[in-house]
């Protein structure tokens, strides 16, 4: 009887967040040894709000992730002004057919690592500092922070799931000149202690005026976050003084009124914040060789687009799929994911461009638009309507459907 002496292959993943850790999960299941570095000391929890939508959700049980649920029928948002004056208002998931489900980053990371399998090793206070490639393999040279020593290893594939400011995607393919545009706004984020005075811990705020914007998102079973957002023509200036100054900066000079001057406060004592930059990745390829970039290190649809989980999700996914369809042949698995893959991220880059507008309008084209949404929105009839409409756009669909079955 013959013994199957063909090697196991080999795969390195850089980054432990959303699309590192579902990435890896999916290459164990398509039989391959893998490895994940993380710069991190420990792998990070908390985090700001997403909404996991049909095509993420789909992807996530494929993979075996758990993510909970914490939508509630008893979620409502508000349209507010500084005066305390408020209107009943429609939230981000309201307008998208389909199941859609508001958690943390942090509670997708934390399911999709309570997925992964006990062998898959990972290493924290890990970075890749050199790649080297042939026709065979990646030779890695690997930097351990901690004891300040680098190892070389071979791997027969390399994954890139490190961020927006990827360090394999430096490595791999050269310096980011072109390659990360910054679209000119600013984002904060923290998690609250819990509801904002006046409201329930239930209610969304929306508080949108021209150029710059704050949003309470809630959830059914624990304190709602904040995001604040506002324009800039000066990114590099923003990061010289501490974040709260540049925000109380932003939404000055004005009197904050209450509920935002609460939540200003609140982001100032706040043991963990979000302070950065709307940017997006644009690559004419997401690999070269035998390394391949997934998630933000490859297309950042940022936050505006509300699919950067789901698509991180989705591309691991399909990853895994592409790679057990050609089994000898890394490299056409690797054009098949791409080609497959790349008109859904295209759309949705050019879909987050568009719901900036309504995230944080820019002119006052857009915030007359937006202000028309909000008094349509202020009635059961209209939010309705405007359910219904965006029910049956592509933008909606396009958040919903399986692309591994596309």
């Amino acid at each position: 009887m013959k013994t199957n002496t063909t090697p196991r292959r080999r795969a390195l993943v850089v980054g432990l967040g959303v699309s590192g850790t579902a990435s890896a999960l999916r290459l164990h299941k398509a039989s391959w040894d893998v490895v994940v570095l993380e710069k991190a000391a420990e792998r990070r929890r908390g985090g700001y709000f997403l909404t996991l939508f049909g095509t993420g959700i789909t992807a996530a049980e494929r993979l075996g992730i758990e993510v909970p649920n914490r939508f509630s029928t008893d979620i409502a948002y508000y349209n507010v002004d500084r005066a305390g004056r408020r209107r009943r208002g429609m939230g981000f998931a309201e307008a998208v057919a389909g199941e859609s489900r508001p958690v943390v980053r942090g509670d997708v990371e934390q399911a999709a690592f309570d997925a992964l399998p006990e062998d898959v090793e990972i290493r924290y206070s890990s970075v890749p500092v050199a790649l080297r490639q042939d026709a065979e393999s990646v030779q890695v040279d690997i930097e351990d922070l901690a004891a300040g020593t680098v190892t070389t290893e071979r791997f027969d594939l390399v994954v890139g799931a490190d961020g927006l400011r990827s360090t394999v995607r430096r490595l791999a393919f050269g310096p980011d000149d072109g390659r990360i545009h910054r679209l000119g706004y600013m984002l904060a984020a923290c998690a609250l202690p819990g509801p904002v005075p006046g409201f329930r811990g239930t209610d969304g705020i929306i508080m949108s005026e021209l150029g710059r914007s704050a949003w309470v998102f809630a959830f059914a079973d624990r304190p709602p976050t904040v995001l604040f957002n506002y324009r800039t023509d000066d990114v590099d200036g923003e990061f010289t003084r501490p974040a709260i100054d540049s925000l109380r900066a932003a939404f000055g000079p004005e009197p904050a009124g209450a509920t935002l001057g609460w939540l200003l406060d609140r982001f100032e004592q706040a043991p963990d914040h979000l302070f950065d930059t709307a940017e997006q990745v644009r690559l004419d390829t997401w690999h070269q060789g035998r390394v391949v970039l997934v998630g933000d290190s490859a297309w950042c649809l940022t936050l505006y687009s509300g699919m950067g989980a789901s698509s991180g999700l989705a591309g691991a996914d399909m990853l895994g799929t592409m790679l057990e369809r050609y089994p000898g042949d890394v490299l056409r698995a690797l054009r098949a994911w791409e080609e497959k893959l790349r008109p859904f991220i295209e759309f949705h880059q050019g879909s987050g461009m568009a719901m900036r507008k309504l995230f944080v309008p820019a002119d006052r084209t857009e915030y007359g638009i937006r202000f028309v949404f909000d008094h349509v929105a202020g009635t059961t009839l209209g939010r309705t309507l405007l359910s219904e409409a965006e029910h049956r756009s592509k933008a909606s669909r396009m958040k919903t459907i399986d692309i591994a079955l596309t």
